[in-house]
């Protein structure tokens, strides 16, 4: 279940945005995108849902739930979320500190009272997994005791005698501190973990087709499967039972995590306190931040706060985004293990079709930026600007003393090998462009800006 760990990398920079206006979605777009996949990485069987603005657009399944029966994969076949049980883990724990029954900073002895360094770890810090606490399941496959049955608590008495690193300093991903989180939970609520989830998510949001740790011969589920060095796909052993718990256990169906999202996306499921606690990014005690929260990443993209987890079991792969600010989600799972690459490129492209453009930049009067730009740096080398093509303030900037000084420092590069434009936005009510000249000696990269008349406001040159 480490697959989270190389998901993260590609969620950095936390922005919020607001609700934009209805878009129309290209759902054939999504489809075809899904076939692709299908056929490229040849999955066995694929579920997709997506949300966008609250309305399920797309809920269908694609492939096979066994090679053996040929069964087709429906909306209503379950899969194995994986770790994205994480959420779920601590939204309960976060509920039971709603109710006052826990405190999310309580320390780990209080209810591990063998645990090392119990007193300084607190729960939040197994929900942000920097406890220090080993991980039972770092490795990308299942096999020796991990196929037998083992009761969760002793699991946990395995993992927790000692610490990695100094409690709050390191994140390090760790089921450990899951499994001790849904101990916790069921402790305090009096029942089976399972039925926590029941009691207190499953049935209230109406999510029919989700379970917790079934049988691989369970009706309605799929059946795992994986493909060993590039091989042909072949059926998996899963886990035995104790192992994933509430660190993945829950098997479900992207129409019910669609359900999930949107719920806990319109704060229905936990207090404000809570919910920022959900998907606040913990900071190490360095200032570092970790990109996670409790349960779930936290990142964005292309400028869209993103809520994100993997999940990746015994003969399954999944993927999960939330998007709140548009309450989107796109959610994928497979029947094959370790194709989180593939996930994540389809979802890409998926997230891609959800998002608001970006502000156009202004049509401009003229040529094209390119056109303008190797005019500009030709002139600039040869110390002649044509200054009829700039606005007032770049010509007052651009004296003959810096033409003069442009002319040696960018004279002595030559004739540039290529130009590209590598981006183009809008500031001010201008049009800005970067373009990259490649010379034989260095790379230089120029920052235009022009008004819709198509005078030059800026042209500055730096190293590349």
């Amino acid at each position: 279940m480490n697959r989270i760990v190389r998901s993260l990398a590609s969620f950095i920079v936390v922005v919020t945005s607001p609700l934009v206006h209805p878009q129309a979605i290209d759902v054939a777009a999504i489809e075809k995108a899904i076939a692709q996949t299908m056929e490229q990485k040849q999955l066995v069987g694929l579920s997709v849902g997506v949300m966008h603005q609250g309305r399920v657009i797309l809920a269908k399944g694609y492939g096979v739930t066994s090679l053996e029966t040929r069964q087709p994969v429906t909306p209503e076949t379950m899969f194995s979320a994986g770790s994205i049980t994480k959420q779920f883990t601590c939204a309960l724990a976060l509920q039971l500190a709603d109710r006052g029954e826990l405190s999310m900073a309580n320390p780990v002895s209080k209810y591990f009272p063998g645990a090392s360094r119990g007193r300084e770890i607190t729960l939040m810090d197994l929900g942000n997994h920097v406890s220090g606490y080993r991980d039972y399941y770092p490795l990308d496959f299942a096999a020796g005791e991990m196929v037998k049955p083992r009761a969760t608590a002793l699991i946990i008495d395995d993992h927790v005698k000692g610490v990695d690193f100094t409690p709050g300093t390191q994140w390090s991903y760790s089921n450990t501190g899951f499994l001790m989180l849904g101990e916790i939970v069921g402790r305090l609520e009096g029942m089976p973990f399972e039925r926590v989830l029941e009691r207190r998510v499953f049935g209230p949001l109406g999510m029919k087709h989700t379970a917790y740790e079934v049988a691989p011969d369970h009706v309605g589920a799929a059946t795992g499967y994986r493909s060993f060095m590039l091989g042909a796909s072949s059926r998996v052993v899963a886990e035995g039972n104790g192992w994933l718990g509430a660190a993945g256990g829950i098997w479900s169906t992207p129409t019910d995590l669609l359900t999930w999202s949107l719920a806990l996306t319109e704060g229905k499921l936990l207090s404000v306190s809570s919910q920022q606690a959900l998907t606040t990014p913990r900071r190490l005690a360095n200032g570092r931040s970790t990109a996670y929260a409790c349960g779930l990443g936290i990142g964005d993209r292309d400028g869209m706060l993103a809520w994100v987890h993997t999940g990746g079991t015994s003969g399954f792969s999944a993927r999960s985004v939330i998007l709140p600010g548009l309450k989107s989600s796109v959610v994928l799972m497979t029947n094959v293990e370790n194709v989180q690459p593939a996930l994540f490129d389809l979802y890409a492209s998926i997230v891609g079709t959800l998002l608001p453009p970006r502000p156009e930049p202004p049509k401009i009067t003229g040529s094209l930026a390119l056109s303008v730009a190797a005019s500009l740096m030709e002139q600039m080398q040869a110390g002649t600007p044509d200054r009829a093509r700039f606005a007032e303030a770049f010509n007052t900037f651009l004296t003959p003393e810096r033409v003069q000084a442009a002319a040696v420092s960018l004279g002595r590069l030559g004739e540039p090998k290529s130009i590209e434009v590598t981006s183009a936005d809008e500031r001010g009510g201008l049009e800005h462009t970067v373009i990259l000249f490649k010379f034989d000696s260095a790379n230089a990269e120029a920052d235009m800006y022009r008004s819709p008349d198509g005078l030059v406001h800026q042209f500055l040159v730096s190293k590349k």
